[in-house]
């Protein structure tokens, strides 16, 4: 500080001057002045530069709250829009049938008080069919052969009448009335509402063969207890390989998509899909249960936290915020896993963090939309509490999240090549983030950045499915070109590697197992183990495609599966492993043994049949039976016949010689005309495809069920239909595998659709029947079920259409295949003494 003096010299005030002219030096207290005044200016100037700071947070703040306001409004504007044109056309196809039927009456133009009625009367038949149970065929909505090509059907149920002068008991399929001739010795003291208790007889749950990785992700972890925890259909697996002993998780009630294991190693997450109750894939949001605590609340997509050591289930959560499924999941890791991130697969693929430990249903922490186009993996950061890494088609994405908010930042390649897909992540003990993607090339993300450290081109000769960190920092990624690759912590090479044999296919997932192995789960739905130095060995192996054929041993504890991956596989159910497998070439349908057990039958799609030792897989024949798949095979019980029942409507008899490797056709038993002398016809036979058959005890006469839900029976050495089916009342039949007869009346629930129950099998020793339904249930009802709304037990595990069942020869075990699920069933059966 200066002040100006006389001479026009500047001087500091009461200063002490040595010369009338010149600069005064400052005092101390000047100093501590000018000093205190600055530091006063700066604290001024960060206070005002603070509280811009915090009104412009505040603002973007308010913003961004403001726009998740208004994107939550236009969901529900889309849902409520979406509502409205399912209602218009609702009416709109109402409108039309009303407009055929007055088009009908004379095209008269209705008032406005006929339009008004009508519209009543619409809402009323509304109110009436929401009563009513809707079908639904199965959770994958695509044509299945066997089975009704409708997705849904309303049915009004109608008790069955019975007829005691003609011993005939009616009941209704689809509003189709369908007679069935009671025997004789019951005539008199049957009734078809009678009350039936369920058996004494029970199953538990002994083994699951199969695993899911042709389309599922991060799904193979190693728990401390030595076992393998993985799932299929919608059962998770926990394998001790060591002690062959399997334990099973069966809280979900449709096919499990996603599987998380927590930092504890004892905790796991797992997300399932849209149950069969469903109407369709809509969110609560749009239409809520009038009781999110009830059963039908779990047919919803959710997410269950059970524990593996006591399998209880601890935390059920996202009931009524997932939509169709949950595609990823994953525990936070720098924290000790307290949060729980997910994503489902809505159109927006909507990720939420979840506090999952607050309540039975845990806390949503927020929610944002995640990407447009498909995510394939998610994970949290080891290193940053607060990171969250995603990726799927044509993307890989950052998010932070703080204070309630979700922050993204979209990965940058630069000048590199954008993949179609980054297919797989995971992170470095340093916290940098590695990706594979669909070209085969490795890359490193630096920590807290979004641009590529590192970049390895083509270290895969296809799509990097697998990715996984070692504690010593080593790193091991699995490729679409088999190859399971050892590289050092900075992406170096080291030259060691293996390949996984082309039979199981490609590594989907590696992860750690005792000791120096490592645990492969493969797309062909195998999982292996196996170290660098030591060649892999399966640990277990599963059908790749639907599954439909199944044969159970005459007199061995063994079982054959076939399915539409052309393998047929032999199973021992006390060994629980597979005898042998083989590649036929051809989707297969159906499957028989003959009745000593030397010879094998395999139908396939195409309408042709091979016949196979079983055991040593060689081929002796090839039959040909139309072009239509071949539903069912069945020797009869002298062995002198094959029946082959094929989706062209016909049954064809063969003759069985040379100890079943040779098959003359007796005849074809299918629908004729006959013409009479004025030109007159009548049809004999099916008019749709055969489903099911059955031999007569005594090997002289089939009867048989169709997709039109008929029963039908047949003279067996004429290859003639029995038009007279009262005189079939008191035959005793072999098996009982028709699904419709009187035997079975009981087994079909109240309004069930024709094609609800895809299978049945009766024990060979005891009076037990087991069904398989499009519901994923097996049941188990007291033979004969003769009587409506029979008693039963019921089981899940499988999470799509039950396609087969079969006891084994001493009705120890049964045997259950099922369809899109791919997964093999060994239930025990016990009797109890009530």
């Amino acid at each position: 500080m200066r002040i100006e003096g006389e001479n026009g010299n500047f001087a500091s005030p009461d200063c002490r001057s040595s010369s009338s002219t010149g600069w005064f030096p400052l005092r101390p207290a000047g100093n501590r002045v000018l000093h205190d005044a600055i530091t006063n200016i700066d604290d001024s100037c960060d206070d005002m530069i603070e509280n811009e700071n915090q009104s412009l947070r505040d603002r973007v703040a308010d913003l961004e709250k403001k726009v998740q306001d208004q994107t939550d409004e236009i969901v529900c504007l889309r849902s409520t829009l979406a509502d409205v044109l399912r209602r218009l056309n609702n009416i709109e196809g109402s409108r039309v049938l009303n407009n055929h039927t007055s088009s009908q009456s004379g095209r008269t133009t209705p008032s406005k008080d006929g339009v008004r009625l009508r519209h009543q009367q619409q809402q009323q038949q509304q109110q009436q069919h929401s009563e009513v149970r809707e079908k639904r065929s199965s959770s994958s909505s695509s044509y299945t052969p066997g089975r009704s090509s409708s997705a849904t059907h309303i049915n009004r149920a109608r008790e069955a009448t019975y007829n005691a002068e003609e011993g005939v008991v009616k009941f209704y399929l689809r509003g189709r009335p369908i007679n069935l001739y009671v025997p004789t010795d019951l005539r008199e003291e049957y009734t078809p509402s009678g009350p039936t208790p369920p058996p004494g007889t029970k199953l538990k749950l002994e083994w699951v063969y199969g695993y899911r990785g042709r389309d599922c992700r991060n799904n193979v972890y190693q728990l401390p207890t030595g076992e393998v925890v993985y799932f299929v259909a919608a059962v998770a697996v926990l394998y001790n390989v060591d002690e062959q002993m399997q334990r099973h998780y069966l809280g979900h009630t449709d096919d499990i998509k996603s599987m998380a294991l927590h930092p504890n190693k004892l905790l796991v997450a797992t997300g399932q899909t849209a149950g069969h109750d469903r109407r369709d894939a809509r969110s609560w949001r749009l239409n809520p249960p009038a009781d999110m605590e009830s059963e039908q609340a779990e047919q919803w997509p959710h997410i269950r936290i059970w524990d593996s050591v006591s399998l209880n289930t601890l935390h059920v959560i996202g009931i009524s915020d997932m939509e169709r499924s949950v595609a990823c999941l994953a525990f936070s890791k720098a924290d000790g896993g307290s949060l729980l991130v997910a994503v489902d697969e809505a159109p927006d693929h909507n990720m939420s963090v979840w506090d999952w430990s607050r309540g039975e249903r845990g806390y949503k922490l927020m929610e944002t939309k995640c990407s447009a186009d498909q995510v394939l993996a998610v994970d949290f950061s080891p290193v940053d509490r607060n990171t969250i890494i995603t990726c799927g088609k044509s993307h890989i994405s950052f998010w932070s999240y703080e204070n309630g908010m979700l922050a993204k930042r979209m990965g940058i390649f630069e000048n590199r090549e954008r993949p179609k897909y980054v297919t797989s992540i995971s992170f470095t003990d340093t916290g940098n983030v590695i990706s594979g993607d669909s070209n085969g090339n490795l890359l490193i993300w630096q920590r807290g950045g979004n641009t590529v450290a590192k970049w390895v081109r083509s270290a895969h000769e296809g799509a990097v499915f697998s990715i996984f960190v070692q504690k010593d920092g080593g790193i091991i990624t699995g490729g679409k070109d088999g190859r399971i690759v050892l590289w050092d912590r900075d992406l170096s090479p080291t030259g060691t590697e293996m390949q996984v044999p082309e039979q199981y296919g490609s590594p989907r997932m590696i992860t750690t197992g005792r000791g120096s192995q490592l645990v492969i789960g493969t797309t062909r739905n195998s999982i292996l183990a196996g170290t660098f130095d030591l060649p892999l060995t399966p640990v277990m192996q599963g059908h790749t495609e639907e599954l439909w054929g199944l044969t159970v041993h005459p007199t061995q504890q063994q079982f054959v599966t076939a399915g539409y991956d052309r393998n047929c596989f032999l199973w021992d159910t006390l060994s629980r492993t597979i005898v042998w497998s083989k590649d036929i070439g051809e989707h297969a349908q159906s499957a028989a043994f003959s009745n000593d057990g030397d010879m094998l039958v395999i139908g396939t799609t195409s309408g042709k049949w091979l016949v196979m030792d079983a055991e040593t897989r060689e081929v002796y024949a090839q039959y040909t039976d139309g072009s239509e798949p071949i539903q069912v095979l069945r020797f009869s019980p002298n062995g002198a016949n094959l029946a082959v029942g094929s989706r062209d409507n016909s049954i064809s008899i063969y003759q069985v010689s040379e100890d079943c490797r040779k098959f003359s056709r007796v005849g074809r038993c299918q629908a004729k005309v006959r013409k009479g002398r004025y030109n007159n016809s009548t049809s004999r036979g099916h008019s749709s495809f055969v489903t099911h058959l059955d031999w007569s005890s005594d090997s002289q006469s089939l009867r048989s069920n169709s997709g039109d839900y008929e029963l039908l029976y047949w003279n067996a050495g004429l290859c003639r239909q029995i038009v007279q089916t009262s005189q079939m009342r008191d035959t005793e039949w072999a098996t009982q595998t028709c699904t419709l007869s009187f035997h079975t009346l009981g087994i079909w629930p109240e309004g069930a659709d024709g094609t609800d129950i895809n299978t049945c099998t009766g024990a060979n020793h005891s009076a037990v029947l087991a069904t398989g339904d499009d519901f994923g249930k097996v049941k188990i009802f007291a033979s004969p079920a003769s009587q409506q709304k029979a008693g039963h037990h019921s089981y899940g595990g499988h999470s799509s259409h039950v396609t087969a069942l079969g006891f084994l020869h001493d009705d120890s075990r049964l045997i259950s295949t099922g369809g899109r699920d791919t997964a093999v069933m060994q239930w025990h059966v016990s009797t109890s003494t009530r």
